[in-house]
């Protein structure tokens, strides 16, 4: 095997654990997957031969790439600027595919990761390398270019409004399956008591339709509740499925994705509803593992 075999399969054995880093960094599936990619571009043109730690090497780069293109996004505004829901993981409502194990380790909903989508790129990154995967801050401050302290501040600032802000959903998926099904069978019937029921008297919503102009985000049980009884009118196929490892309902209409909806659900409430409806997203998703 020569240097560069070599580096191909040890990029390999790193490639779950640095797609993790930079799914959790830019919250875009494809994104990360470029990120992935440029790394080992990176990789196979550099004199690796004083490299002492492979895999740190390979994930302060990753973190770079990440960095670089979460800066690149707030430039350029590509993001619709109200509601943006990142891409969702997407498992049977049987079980989790192998390969989206590492992607939702440490319980990444979407809860959390559209909560870092309001950090500046600097703070999520602190948060992101520190946090979920315990880069030392000696490390991040060289990425970003801070003082270790700085580099302190800035997770810790992060790290408040994560736990102000991404709830965590109720461990037990039986228990949120029960909620989901009541829920849905409220709407269906357009019973509002029954739907205020089971939706927590703050719950959030947010709905993430692109460029289409039905972008929503709005909080209070009867607010979400009216827009639930109004979803129900619109004749659509209801599938369950896990999304990033929680219950979830992906909606199809006319034999095309309608929209992906991650439920939290929290001491037995809907505390928070996840949509991303967005149809050009919707049709870069790859749902047929829900066909099997």
């Amino acid at each position: 095997m020569d240097g560069q075999e070599w580096l191909a399969q040890q990029f390999e054995e790193h490639r779950p654990h640095l797609r993790a880093v930079a799914y959790r960094m830019l919250g875009s599936l494809s994104e990360a997957d470029d990120a992935v990619q440029d790394a080992w571009l990176r990789l196979s043109r550099a004199d690796t031969s004083e490299v002492e730690n492979l895999g740190a090497w390979l994930t302060t780069v990753v973190a770079r790439l990440a960095l670089n293109m979460l800066r690149s996004r707030k430039t350029r505004h590509e993001q619709p600027l109200d509601v943006r829901v990142p891409d969702p993981i997407i498992d049977p409502a049987d079980g989790t595919d192998p390969e989206h194990e590492a992607l939702l380790a440490d319980s990444v909903g979407l809860a959390l990761l559209v909560v870092l989508e309001t950090l500046t790129p600097p703070e999520r990154l602190a948060f992101v390398l520190h946090d979920m995967f315990a880069v030392p801050f000696a490390e991040i401050g060289r990425i970003i270019d801070r003082s270790p302290d700085a580099a302190r501040q800035l997770a810790s600032r992060a790290r408040r409004r994560v736990r102000g802000s991404a709830p965590l959903p109720d461990a037990d998926l039986s228990a949120q399956w029960e909620i989901v099904e009541a829920f849905l069978a409220a709407a269906r019937g357009g019973d509002f008591e029954a739907l205020l029921a089971v939706l927590d008297p703050d719950v959030v919503l947010r709905a993430d339709a692109g460029l289409t102009g039905l972008s929503r985000h709005v909080q209070g049980a009867e607010t979400v509740a009216r827009q639930a009884s109004m979803w129900s009118q619109v004749d659509l196929t209801m599938r369950r499925a896990l999304i990033n490892g929680a219950a979830g309902l992906v909606s199809i209409r006319d034999g095309r994705p309608f929209s992906v909806a991650a439920v939290t659900v929290r001491g037995g409430r809907i505390v928070e509803l996840d949509i991303l409806a967005d149809p050009d997203r919707l049709a870069r998703l790859d749902l047929a593992i829900l066909d099997d």
